[in-house]
């Protein structure tokens, strides 16, 4: 069986370095090359379902969007992508939020063309969570605990008002319901929503609500 992978990191070198890597490997085909998590997001969006990767290699440190709040988005809105972090990072924080947001696999940039096509065929083929055993350790006990899409409630950039905005979505009101509960105009409403899908990088209602349903905000 054959994959296709998304790469997303900033470092542009890094990109070309794993594409060649990768390429090398007759069952990999990478479909998405992705300078930080906006504009992952940007071209998921621009593909059919069809033409969606299996799987996305996420680097954590990047602009405009970290890896860790671009897999807690992806994650609901693209319900069977896998996530493996390759990254430099190993230390017990960033693992465990990057668990928690959905990553299915946490590599060190520093492992072969070779672990990381393991990594990926354990993620794809096992439902595995491959790890480099450098910091395997410190997470044998967080994993064995791990409920699948589980997320704790987090912090969003929304101010009240656009908060209030989003309940009212999720309460399934229109505009001009909202409008009238927070007694403003249906034109403030409709701003506000537009600001609220920019931030939350959705395009729709039913994106915004599944994101406040998954990360409970409401």
């Amino acid at each position: 069986m054959s994959y296709k992978l998304a790469i997303v990191d900033d470092s542009f070198q890094i990109i070309t370095a794993l594409t060649n890597e990768l390429s090398q490997f007759s069952d990999i085909e990478i479909v998405v090359k992705a300078k930080n998590g906006q504009d992952f997001l940007a071209q998921l969006r621009g593909l059919q379902p069809e033409q969606l990767p299996h799987l996305a290699l996420m680097d954590i440190d990047m602009p405009l969007l970290n890896g860790i709040e671009t897999v807690r988005v992806s994650s609901v809105l693209y319900e069977s992508m896998k996530y493996i972090m390759l990254t430099v990072f190993d230390d017990d924080d960033t693992l465990f939020e990057a668990i928690k947001a959905g990553a299915d696999g946490y590599l060190l940039k520093e492992e072969q063309p070779l672990v990381i096509l393991r990594a990926i065929k354990e993620v794809m083929e096992h439902e595995g969570a491959p790890m480099s055993p450098r910091i395997a350790r410190k997470t044998f006990e967080f994993l064995t605990n791990k409920q699948n899409n589980s997320s704790d409630a987090v912090p969003t950039n929304l101010s009240q008002r656009e908060m209030d905005i989003l309940k009212g979505l999720y309460d399934g009101l229109d505009y001009k319901q909202i409008a009238s509960r927070l007694i403003i105009s249906p034109f403030t409403v409709r701003n506000h929503i537009t600001a609220i899908y920019d931030k939350l990088h959705v395009s729709s209602k039913t994106e915004a609500v599944k994101l406040a349903i998954k990360n409970k905000w409401m």
